[in-house]
Protein backbone atom coordinates (compact mmCIF):
# COMPACT_ATOMS: atom_id res chain seq x y z
CA UNK A 1 0.00 0.00 0.00
CA UNK A 2 1.26 3.49 -0.80
CA UNK A 3 2.75 5.34 2.08
CA UNK A 4 0.13 7.45 3.84
CA UNK A 5 1.26 11.04 3.62
CA UNK A 6 -0.51 11.93 6.86
CA UNK A 7 1.81 9.62 8.75
CA UNK A 8 4.91 11.33 7.37
CA UNK A 9 4.92 14.31 9.71
CA UNK A 10 7.79 16.73 10.09
CA UNK A 11 11.02 15.58 11.74
CA UNK A 12 11.07 15.95 15.55
CA UNK A 13 13.28 19.05 15.40
CA UNK A 14 10.68 20.79 13.25
CA UNK A 15 7.64 19.80 15.25
CA UNK A 16 5.48 22.02 17.41
CA UNK A 17 6.49 22.09 21.05
CA UNK A 18 4.71 19.21 22.84
CA UNK A 19 3.24 19.61 26.34
CA UNK A 20 3.70 23.39 26.16
CA UNK A 21 0.42 24.09 27.96
CA UNK A 22 -2.09 22.24 30.12
CA UNK A 23 -5.84 21.65 30.11
CA UNK A 24 -6.73 24.89 31.93
CA UNK A 25 -4.59 26.93 29.52
CA UNK A 26 -6.36 25.31 26.58
CA UNK A 27 -9.74 25.97 28.20
CA UNK A 28 -8.90 29.65 28.68
CA UNK A 29 -7.72 29.98 25.08
CA UNK A 30 -10.96 28.37 23.86
CA UNK A 31 -13.00 30.80 25.94
CA UNK A 32 -11.02 33.85 24.90
CA UNK A 33 -11.19 32.91 21.23
CA UNK A 34 -14.94 33.51 21.31
CA UNK A 35 -14.40 37.02 22.74
CA UNK A 36 -17.34 36.70 25.18
CA UNK A 37 -17.73 40.35 26.20
CA UNK A 38 -17.38 41.66 22.67
CA UNK A 39 -19.59 38.95 21.18
CA UNK A 40 -22.49 39.38 23.59
CA UNK A 41 -22.22 43.16 23.32
CA UNK A 42 -22.32 42.95 19.54
CA UNK A 43 -25.42 40.78 19.30
CA UNK A 44 -27.55 41.48 22.37
CA UNK A 45 -29.16 44.59 20.87
CA UNK A 46 -30.05 43.01 17.50
CA UNK A 47 -31.28 39.81 19.18
CA UNK A 48 -33.55 41.74 21.54
CA UNK A 49 -34.80 43.74 18.58
CA UNK A 50 -35.80 40.43 16.99
CA UNK A 51 -37.14 38.36 19.89
CA UNK A 52 -37.55 40.79 22.80
CA UNK A 53 -37.35 39.31 26.29
CA UNK A 54 -36.63 35.85 24.88
CA UNK A 55 -32.99 36.75 24.12
CA UNK A 56 -31.70 34.43 26.90
CA UNK A 57 -33.68 31.59 25.32
CA UNK A 58 -31.95 32.22 22.00
CA UNK A 59 -28.62 31.87 23.81
CA UNK A 60 -29.71 28.38 24.89
CA UNK A 61 -31.02 27.38 21.46
CA UNK A 62 -27.80 28.54 19.76
CA UNK A 63 -25.79 26.56 22.28
CA UNK A 64 -27.30 23.22 21.21
CA UNK A 65 -25.60 22.83 17.79
CA UNK A 66 -22.35 24.15 19.27
CA UNK A 67 -22.33 21.46 21.96
CA UNK A 68 -23.12 18.74 19.43
CA UNK A 69 -20.30 19.86 17.14
CA UNK A 70 -17.96 20.16 20.14
CA UNK A 71 -18.69 16.47 20.75
CA UNK A 72 -17.54 15.74 17.20
CA UNK A 73 -14.32 17.69 17.82
CA UNK A 74 -13.73 15.71 21.01
CA UNK A 75 -14.08 12.27 19.43
CA UNK A 76 -12.20 13.11 16.24
CA UNK A 77 -9.33 14.59 18.25
CA UNK A 78 -9.07 11.33 20.23
CA UNK A 79 -7.93 9.50 17.11
CA UNK A 80 -6.14 12.24 15.20
CA UNK A 81 -4.27 14.86 17.21
CA UNK A 82 -3.48 17.13 14.31
CA UNK A 83 -3.42 20.92 14.66
CA UNK A 84 -5.31 21.15 11.35
CA UNK A 85 -8.44 19.71 13.04
CA UNK A 86 -11.27 19.98 10.49
CA UNK A 87 -8.87 19.89 7.54
CA UNK A 88 -7.18 16.72 8.75
CA UNK A 89 -10.33 14.94 9.91
CA UNK A 90 -12.48 15.72 6.88
CA UNK A 91 -9.66 14.71 4.55
CA UNK A 92 -9.38 11.32 6.24
CA UNK A 93 -13.12 10.75 6.41
CA UNK A 94 -14.41 12.37 3.22
CA UNK A 95 -11.46 12.89 0.92
CA UNK A 96 -9.00 15.67 -0.05
CA UNK A 97 -11.39 18.00 -1.87
CA UNK A 98 -13.76 18.41 1.07
CA UNK A 99 -10.82 18.52 3.48
CA UNK A 100 -9.07 21.28 1.55
CA UNK A 101 -12.18 23.44 1.49
CA UNK A 102 -12.70 22.90 5.22
CA UNK A 103 -9.15 24.09 5.88
CA UNK A 104 -9.64 27.08 3.60
CA UNK A 105 -12.81 28.09 5.47
CA UNK A 106 -11.03 28.01 8.86
CA UNK A 107 -8.11 30.05 7.58
CA UNK A 108 -10.32 32.71 6.03
CA UNK A 109 -12.43 33.17 9.17
CA UNK A 110 -9.27 34.40 10.88
CA UNK A 111 -8.49 36.75 8.02
CA UNK A 112 -12.00 38.23 8.09
CA UNK A 113 -12.25 38.89 11.81
CA UNK A 114 -8.80 39.73 13.18
CA UNK A 115 -8.81 43.33 11.95
CA UNK A 116 -12.25 44.04 13.34
CA UNK A 117 -11.39 42.52 16.72
CA UNK A 118 -8.21 44.57 17.00
CA UNK A 119 -10.14 47.70 16.02
CA UNK A 120 -12.69 47.07 18.78
CA UNK A 121 -9.92 46.40 21.32
CA UNK A 122 -8.25 49.72 20.48
CA UNK A 123 -11.49 51.71 20.38
CA UNK A 124 -12.82 50.51 23.72
CA UNK A 125 -9.46 50.89 25.43
CA UNK A 126 -9.27 54.51 24.26
CA UNK A 127 -12.81 55.09 25.52
CA UNK A 128 -12.00 53.43 28.86
CA UNK A 129 -9.04 55.73 29.48
CA UNK A 130 -10.88 58.85 28.35
CA UNK A 131 -9.20 59.34 24.97
CA UNK A 132 -12.49 59.71 23.11
CA UNK A 133 -11.00 62.06 20.50
CA UNK A 134 -8.43 59.42 19.56
CA UNK A 135 -11.18 56.82 19.26
CA UNK A 136 -13.07 59.13 16.88
CA UNK A 137 -10.00 59.69 14.70
CA UNK A 138 -9.99 57.07 11.92
CA UNK A 139 -6.29 57.43 11.09
CA UNK A 140 -5.16 57.11 14.71
CA UNK A 141 -7.41 54.12 15.31
CA UNK A 142 -6.30 52.31 12.16
CA UNK A 143 -2.60 52.84 12.93
CA UNK A 144 -3.05 51.56 16.48
CA UNK A 145 -5.10 48.61 15.19
CA UNK A 146 -2.36 47.53 12.77
CA UNK A 147 0.29 47.88 15.49
CA UNK A 148 -1.82 45.78 17.84
CA UNK A 149 -2.20 43.01 15.25
CA UNK A 150 1.58 43.00 14.75
CA UNK A 151 2.23 42.79 18.50
CA UNK A 152 -0.30 40.01 19.09
CA UNK A 153 1.06 38.08 16.10
CA UNK A 154 4.59 38.39 17.47
CA UNK A 155 3.36 36.98 20.80
CA UNK A 156 1.84 34.01 18.94
CA UNK A 157 5.19 33.37 17.27
CA UNK A 158 7.27 33.79 20.43
CA UNK A 159 5.57 30.83 22.02
CA UNK A 160 2.40 29.07 23.10
CA UNK A 161 3.35 29.32 26.78
CA UNK A 162 3.63 33.12 26.57
CA UNK A 163 0.31 33.29 24.73
CA UNK A 164 -1.34 31.13 27.39
CA UNK A 165 -0.07 33.29 30.26
CA UNK A 166 -1.36 36.44 28.59
CA UNK A 167 -4.70 34.76 27.90
CA UNK A 168 -5.04 33.76 31.57
CA UNK A 169 -4.69 37.38 32.65
CA UNK A 170 -7.09 38.65 29.98
CA UNK A 171 -9.84 36.13 30.79
CA UNK A 172 -9.67 37.02 34.49
CA UNK A 173 -9.95 40.74 33.72
CA UNK A 174 -12.76 40.14 31.26
CA UNK A 175 -14.85 37.89 33.48
CA UNK A 176 -14.35 40.12 36.53
CA UNK A 177 -15.54 43.16 34.58
CA UNK A 178 -18.55 41.34 33.15
CA UNK A 179 -19.58 39.99 36.55
CA UNK A 180 -19.23 43.45 38.07
CA UNK A 181 -21.55 44.86 35.44
CA UNK A 182 -24.08 42.01 35.79
CA UNK A 183 -24.17 42.29 39.59
CA UNK A 184 -24.60 46.07 39.58
CA UNK A 185 -27.22 45.98 36.83
CA UNK A 186 -29.32 43.24 38.48
CA UNK A 187 -29.01 44.90 41.91
CA UNK A 188 -30.36 48.13 40.50
CA UNK A 189 -33.20 46.25 38.79
CA UNK A 190 -34.39 44.68 42.04
CA UNK A 191 -33.70 47.85 44.06
CA UNK A 192 -35.70 49.80 41.48
CA UNK A 193 -32.95 52.40 41.11
CA UNK A 194 -32.32 51.95 37.41
CA UNK A 195 -32.34 54.85 34.97
CA UNK A 196 -34.07 52.96 32.17
CA UNK A 197 -37.29 50.96 31.82
CA UNK A 198 -36.10 48.02 33.87
CA UNK A 199 -38.02 44.76 34.11
CA UNK A 200 -37.42 41.96 36.59
CA UNK A 201 -36.06 38.78 34.95
CA UNK A 202 -38.33 35.74 34.68
CA UNK A 203 -37.68 32.07 33.91
CA UNK A 204 -40.05 32.37 30.94
CA UNK A 205 -37.32 34.35 29.17
CA UNK A 206 -35.48 31.04 28.71
CA UNK A 207 -38.08 29.84 26.20
CA UNK A 208 -36.19 29.87 22.88
CA UNK A 209 -39.42 29.57 20.88
CA UNK A 210 -41.19 32.44 22.59
CA UNK A 211 -40.93 34.73 19.58
CA UNK A 212 -41.01 32.07 16.85
CA UNK A 213 -41.09 32.57 13.09
CA UNK A 214 -38.51 34.43 11.03
CA UNK A 215 -37.37 36.43 14.05
CA UNK A 216 -36.21 33.23 15.74
CA UNK A 217 -34.26 32.13 12.67
CA UNK A 218 -32.49 35.46 12.32
CA UNK A 219 -31.63 35.58 16.01
CA UNK A 220 -30.23 32.03 15.95
CA UNK A 221 -27.81 33.08 13.21
CA UNK A 222 -26.53 35.79 15.53
CA UNK A 223 -26.45 33.34 18.42
CA UNK A 224 -24.22 30.92 16.53
CA UNK A 225 -21.72 33.71 15.90
CA UNK A 226 -21.20 34.43 19.60
CA UNK A 227 -20.17 30.82 20.32
CA UNK A 228 -17.77 30.55 17.41
CA UNK A 229 -14.08 30.16 18.30
CA UNK A 230 -14.10 27.58 21.10
CA UNK A 231 -12.27 25.07 18.86
CA UNK A 232 -9.05 27.10 19.11
CA UNK A 233 -8.22 24.84 22.06
CA UNK A 234 -8.23 21.83 19.73
CA UNK A 235 -6.00 23.55 17.18
CA UNK A 236 -3.34 23.50 19.92
CA UNK A 237 -3.72 19.74 20.36
CA UNK A 238 -0.10 19.00 19.43
CA UNK A 239 1.07 21.45 22.08
CA UNK A 240 -1.26 20.43 24.96
CA UNK A 241 -0.54 17.88 27.67
CA UNK A 242 -2.65 14.71 27.28
CA UNK A 243 -3.32 15.70 23.68
CA UNK A 244 -5.70 12.81 22.96
CA UNK A 245 -8.39 14.02 25.38
CA UNK A 246 -7.56 17.38 27.03
CA UNK A 247 -8.11 19.62 23.97
CA UNK A 248 -11.46 18.01 23.21
CA UNK A 249 -12.58 18.33 26.82
CA UNK A 250 -11.49 21.99 26.80
CA UNK A 251 -13.63 22.59 23.71
CA UNK A 252 -16.72 21.00 25.26
CA UNK A 253 -16.32 22.75 28.60
CA UNK A 254 -15.71 26.12 26.98
CA UNK A 255 -19.10 25.95 25.25
CA UNK A 256 -20.78 25.17 28.58
CA UNK A 257 -19.02 28.02 30.40
CA UNK A 258 -19.89 30.36 27.56
CA UNK A 259 -23.56 29.46 27.92
CA UNK A 260 -23.50 30.34 31.64
CA UNK A 261 -21.69 33.63 30.94
CA UNK A 262 -24.03 34.64 28.12
CA UNK A 263 -27.15 33.83 30.12
CA UNK A 264 -25.98 35.90 33.11
CA UNK A 265 -25.11 38.92 30.99
CA UNK A 266 -28.25 38.60 28.84
CA UNK A 267 -30.50 38.58 31.92
CA UNK A 268 -28.64 41.61 33.33
CA UNK A 269 -28.75 43.60 30.10
CA UNK A 270 -32.37 42.88 29.20
CA UNK A 271 -33.50 43.31 32.80
CA UNK A 272 -31.77 46.66 33.28
CA UNK A 273 -32.31 48.28 29.89
CA UNK A 274 -35.65 46.80 28.89
CA UNK A 275 -36.52 45.61 25.40
CA UNK A 276 -37.57 48.99 23.98
CA UNK A 277 -34.24 50.69 24.73
CA UNK A 278 -32.19 47.78 23.35
CA UNK A 279 -34.28 47.56 20.18
CA UNK A 280 -33.99 51.31 19.57
CA UNK A 281 -30.20 51.15 19.94
CA UNK A 282 -29.65 47.83 18.15
CA UNK A 283 -27.77 49.59 15.37
CA UNK A 284 -25.08 50.59 17.87
CA UNK A 285 -23.81 47.00 17.78
CA UNK A 286 -20.98 46.47 20.29
CA UNK A 287 -21.26 50.08 21.49
CA UNK A 288 -24.48 49.16 23.30
CA UNK A 289 -22.27 48.20 26.26
CA UNK A 290 -20.69 51.65 26.23
CA UNK A 291 -24.18 53.17 26.52
CA UNK A 292 -25.36 50.75 29.19
CA UNK A 293 -22.16 51.03 31.21
CA UNK A 294 -22.65 54.77 31.60
CA UNK A 295 -26.30 54.28 32.55
CA UNK A 296 -25.77 51.46 35.07
CA UNK A 297 -22.36 52.22 36.56
CA UNK A 298 -21.93 55.96 36.21
CA UNK A 299 -18.28 56.89 36.74
CA UNK A 300 -17.33 53.22 36.80
CA UNK A 301 -18.35 52.68 33.18
CA UNK A 302 -14.68 52.16 32.31
CA UNK A 303 -14.99 48.70 33.89
CA UNK A 304 -17.35 47.48 31.16
CA UNK A 305 -15.44 49.30 28.43
CA UNK A 306 -12.30 47.54 29.62
CA UNK A 307 -14.12 44.19 29.56
CA UNK A 308 -14.98 44.60 25.88
CA UNK A 309 -11.46 45.81 25.10
CA UNK A 310 -9.74 42.87 26.83
CA UNK A 311 -12.23 40.50 25.23
CA UNK A 312 -11.44 41.70 21.72
CA UNK A 313 -7.72 41.88 22.53
CA UNK A 314 -7.65 38.27 23.69
CA UNK A 315 -9.60 37.10 20.68
CA UNK A 316 -7.29 38.99 18.32
CA UNK A 317 -4.52 36.69 19.47
CA UNK A 318 -6.44 33.43 19.79
CA UNK A 319 -8.18 33.80 16.41
CA UNK A 320 -4.79 33.75 14.71
CA UNK A 321 -4.06 30.33 16.26
CA UNK A 322 -6.52 28.10 14.33
CA UNK A 323 -5.82 29.85 11.02
CA UNK A 324 -2.04 29.53 11.36
CA UNK A 325 -2.13 25.94 12.64
CA UNK A 326 -4.46 24.93 9.83
CA UNK A 327 -2.06 26.48 7.31
CA UNK A 328 0.80 24.53 8.89
CA UNK A 329 -1.15 21.27 8.74
CA UNK A 330 -2.12 21.81 5.11
CA UNK A 331 1.47 22.61 4.13
CA UNK A 332 3.00 19.53 5.73
CA UNK A 333 0.37 17.41 3.95
CA UNK A 334 1.40 19.10 0.66
CA UNK A 335 -1.99 20.79 0.34
CA UNK A 336 -0.24 24.20 0.40
CA UNK A 337 3.28 25.35 -0.55
CA UNK A 338 5.92 23.93 1.76
CA UNK A 339 7.07 27.26 3.23
CA UNK A 340 3.74 27.61 5.05
CA UNK A 341 4.80 24.56 7.05
CA UNK A 342 7.94 26.13 8.45
CA UNK A 343 8.29 25.89 12.22
CA UNK A 344 10.52 28.35 14.01
CA UNK A 345 13.45 26.29 15.38
CA UNK A 346 13.73 28.46 18.51
CA UNK A 347 10.10 29.01 19.48
CA UNK A 348 8.66 25.82 17.87
CA UNK A 349 5.67 27.72 16.43
CA UNK A 350 4.48 28.05 12.80
CA UNK A 351 5.99 31.48 12.20
CA UNK A 352 5.51 31.73 8.43
CA UNK A 353 1.82 30.78 8.37
CA UNK A 354 1.19 32.98 11.43
CA UNK A 355 2.68 36.08 9.80
CA UNK A 356 0.88 35.34 6.54
CA UNK A 357 -2.48 35.22 8.32
CA UNK A 358 -1.72 38.49 10.09
CA UNK A 359 -0.49 40.18 6.92
CA UNK A 360 -3.54 39.24 4.87
CA UNK A 361 -5.83 40.21 7.75
CA UNK A 362 -4.21 43.67 7.95
CA UNK A 363 -4.62 44.22 4.21
CA UNK A 364 -8.24 43.05 4.36
CA UNK A 365 -8.98 45.38 7.27
CA UNK A 366 -7.39 48.44 5.67
CA UNK A 367 -8.91 47.92 2.22
CA UNK A 368 -12.43 47.36 3.50
CA UNK A 369 -12.17 50.24 5.94
CA UNK A 370 -11.27 52.56 3.08
CA UNK A 371 -14.43 51.44 1.28
CA UNK A 372 -16.54 52.09 4.38
CA UNK A 373 -16.82 50.98 7.98
CA UNK A 374 -20.06 49.25 7.01
CA UNK A 375 -18.16 47.13 4.47
CA UNK A 376 -15.99 45.87 7.32
CA UNK A 377 -19.09 44.91 9.30
CA UNK A 378 -20.51 43.22 6.20
CA UNK A 379 -17.41 41.03 6.03
CA UNK A 380 -18.06 39.94 9.60
CA UNK A 381 -21.62 39.00 8.68
CA UNK A 382 -20.19 36.76 5.96
CA UNK A 383 -18.44 34.83 8.73
CA UNK A 384 -21.65 32.95 9.49
CA UNK A 385 -21.42 31.22 6.11
CA UNK A 386 -17.88 29.97 6.69
CA UNK A 387 -18.54 29.03 10.32
CA UNK A 388 -21.67 27.03 9.53
CA UNK A 389 -19.89 25.35 6.62
CA UNK A 390 -16.84 23.98 8.40
CA UNK A 391 -18.67 23.16 11.64
CA UNK A 392 -21.28 21.19 9.70
CA UNK A 393 -18.56 19.48 7.68
CA UNK A 394 -16.85 18.39 10.90
CA UNK A 395 -20.11 16.97 12.30
CA UNK A 396 -20.66 14.87 9.19
CA UNK A 397 -17.02 13.76 9.15
CA UNK A 398 -17.33 12.46 12.71
CA UNK A 399 -20.28 10.22 11.84
CA UNK A 400 -18.57 8.98 8.67
CA UNK A 401 -15.25 8.39 10.40
CA UNK A 402 -16.81 6.27 13.16
CA UNK A 403 -19.59 4.78 11.02
CA UNK A 404 -18.82 1.15 11.93
CA UNK A 405 -18.81 1.86 15.65
CA UNK A 406 -22.09 3.74 15.90
CA UNK A 407 -24.25 0.70 16.65
CA UNK A 408 -21.94 -0.77 19.29
CA UNK A 409 -23.39 1.25 22.14
CA UNK A 410 -26.00 3.90 22.86
CA UNK A 411 -23.23 6.35 23.74
CA UNK A 412 -21.55 5.88 20.38
CA UNK A 413 -24.83 6.23 18.53
CA UNK A 414 -25.91 9.45 20.22
CA UNK A 415 -22.62 11.22 21.01
CA UNK A 416 -20.54 10.22 17.99
CA UNK A 417 -23.17 9.70 15.31
CA UNK A 418 -26.63 11.17 15.80
CA UNK A 419 -25.57 14.18 17.89
CA UNK A 420 -22.95 15.53 15.46
CA UNK A 421 -25.28 14.85 12.52
CA UNK A 422 -28.09 16.79 14.18
CA UNK A 423 -25.66 19.62 14.90
CA UNK A 424 -24.52 19.56 11.27
CA UNK A 425 -28.14 19.53 10.08
CA UNK A 426 -29.06 22.53 12.23
CA UNK A 427 -26.06 24.47 10.97
CA UNK A 428 -26.84 23.51 7.36
CA UNK A 429 -30.36 24.83 7.85
CA UNK A 430 -28.98 28.06 9.32
CA UNK A 431 -26.57 28.29 6.39
CA UNK A 432 -29.42 28.11 3.90
CA UNK A 433 -31.45 30.64 5.87
CA UNK A 434 -28.41 32.88 6.08
CA UNK A 435 -27.89 32.80 2.32
CA UNK A 436 -31.54 33.70 1.76
CA UNK A 437 -31.30 36.55 4.24
CA UNK A 438 -28.02 37.90 2.86
CA UNK A 439 -29.32 37.89 -0.70
CA UNK A 440 -31.38 40.96 0.17
CA UNK A 441 -29.13 44.06 0.18
CA UNK A 442 -31.48 45.75 2.65
CA UNK A 443 -30.34 43.29 5.34
CA UNK A 444 -26.69 44.36 5.15
CA UNK A 445 -25.02 47.01 7.27
CA UNK A 446 -24.32 49.21 4.29
CA UNK A 447 -27.74 48.69 2.73
CA UNK A 448 -26.17 48.78 -0.73
CA UNK A 449 -26.27 46.21 -3.50
CA UNK A 450 -23.26 44.34 -4.83
CA UNK A 451 -24.11 42.51 -8.05
CA UNK A 452 -27.77 42.59 -7.02
CA UNK A 453 -27.04 40.83 -3.72
CA UNK A 454 -26.16 41.84 -0.18
CA UNK A 455 -22.42 42.53 0.31
CA UNK A 456 -22.03 39.76 2.95
CA UNK A 457 -23.26 37.12 0.51
CA UNK A 458 -21.00 38.43 -2.25
CA UNK A 459 -18.03 38.32 0.13
CA UNK A 460 -18.92 34.78 1.22
CA UNK A 461 -19.35 33.54 -2.35
CA UNK A 462 -16.17 35.33 -3.40
CA UNK A 463 -14.16 33.60 -0.67
CA UNK A 464 -15.60 30.20 -1.63
CA UNK A 465 -14.92 30.70 -5.35
CA UNK A 466 -11.40 31.92 -4.62
CA UNK A 467 -10.82 28.82 -2.52
CA UNK A 468 -12.05 26.50 -5.26
CA UNK A 469 -9.85 28.21 -7.86
CA UNK A 470 -6.75 28.04 -5.64
CA UNK A 471 -7.50 24.40 -4.84
CA UNK A 472 -7.77 23.45 -8.51
CA UNK A 473 -4.62 25.38 -9.41
CA UNK A 474 -2.66 23.70 -6.62
CA UNK A 475 -4.06 20.32 -7.65
CA UNK A 476 -2.63 20.87 -11.14
CA UNK A 477 0.70 22.22 -9.87
CA UNK A 478 1.31 19.77 -7.01
CA UNK A 479 -1.01 16.74 -7.08
CA UNK A 480 0.76 14.89 -4.24
CA UNK A 481 -1.96 15.67 -1.67
CA UNK A 482 -4.65 14.30 -3.97
CA UNK A 483 -2.71 11.27 -5.24
CA UNK A 484 -1.58 10.07 -1.83
CA UNK A 485 -4.44 11.24 0.36
CA UNK A 486 -5.51 8.94 3.19
CA UNK A 487 -8.31 6.50 2.60
CA UNK A 488 -11.37 6.44 4.81
CA UNK A 489 -9.94 4.61 7.78
CA UNK A 490 -11.34 1.78 9.79
CA UNK A 491 -13.01 3.21 12.90
CA UNK A 492 -11.40 0.53 15.07
CA UNK A 493 -8.70 2.97 16.00
CA UNK A 494 -6.08 3.19 18.68
CA UNK A 495 -6.02 6.78 20.03
CA UNK A 496 -2.84 8.43 18.86
CA UNK A 497 -1.38 11.01 16.57
CA UNK A 498 -2.88 9.69 13.38
CA UNK A 499 -4.83 6.62 14.35
CA UNK A 500 -4.32 3.24 12.68
CA UNK A 501 -4.75 2.50 9.01
CA UNK A 502 -7.06 -0.27 7.92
Amino acid sequence: MAKDITDAGPPPSASLKPNAIGFLDALVIGLNATSPAYSVAAVIGPIVALVGIYAPGVMIASFVPMLLIASAFYYLNKVDQDCGTTFSWVTRAMGPWAGWLGGWAITMTGVLVVGSLADVAVTFFLLAVGLDSWADNDVVRQVLTVLLIVVMTALCVIGTEVSARIQNVLILAQVACLLAFAVVALYRVYADTGTLDSVQPKFSWLDPFGAGGASLTASLLLGVFIYWGWESAVNLTEEVEDSATAPGKAAVWSTVLLLVTYLAVAFAVVGYAGTAYLAENAAEEEFIFALLAEEAMGGWDWVVLLAVSTSALASTQTTIIPASRTGLSMARRHALPAHFGRINPRFRTPDVSTWWVAGIAIVWYLVLYQLSENALFDSLTALSLLIAFYYALTGVACAVYYRRQLTRSARNFFLIGLGPLIGAGLLAWLLVESVADMSDPANSYSGVSWLGLGPPLVIGIGILVTGVVLMVVWRLMAPVFWSEHPSVVDPDLVPGRHGKES
